[in-house]
């Protein structure tokens, strides 16, 4: 079954369905390449997704650990480059809402880093992760 259906709107936007949820998320061409940018880029919801992934898999953990760093938040920054035009750089930057010792830190970090868009990414695309710990 597929995944999600994807409809070019016009004027560089993209609607794409979720099938099995049905929810909903719109793209648009970033400024600096012909569009709007009145929504996420194709480009900026791939480096999104390296934080969202990042952030599920540590969550799976950290409920197996029964601790709970809801309420943490992540920067992401996306860097492109030309010659062909790609994502050359994504910066993630962690707040991470959990008073833990070292132990608990060092195990949701290394769980982040075997997220599957992690290990999705072409090799290329340089990872700057920082993680700050309240």
């Amino acid at each position: 079954m597929p995944t999600s259906k994807v409809t070019y709107v016009g004027d560089l936007r993209t609607s794409s369905i979720h099938l099995q949820s049905g929810s909903q998320i719109i793209s648009d061409a970033p400024l600096d390449n012909n569009g709007k940018g009145e929504a996420f880029s194709p480009t900026d919801t791939v480096a999104n997704g390296l934080a969202s992934c990042m952030f599920t898999v540590m969550g799976i953990k950290a409920r197996d650990m029964e601790v709970d760093f809801s309420g943490s938040t992540a920067e992401v920054t996306k860097i492109m480059a030309a010659e062909p035009r790609r994502i050359s750089e994504i910066h993630v930057t962690f707040e991470m809402n959990l008073k833990a010792d070292d132990k608990i830190k060092t195990i949701l970090e290394r769980t982040a880093m075997t997220c599957p868009v992690h290990y999705s990414l072409h090799p290329d695309i340089k990872r700057i992760i920082v993680f700050n710990w309240i």
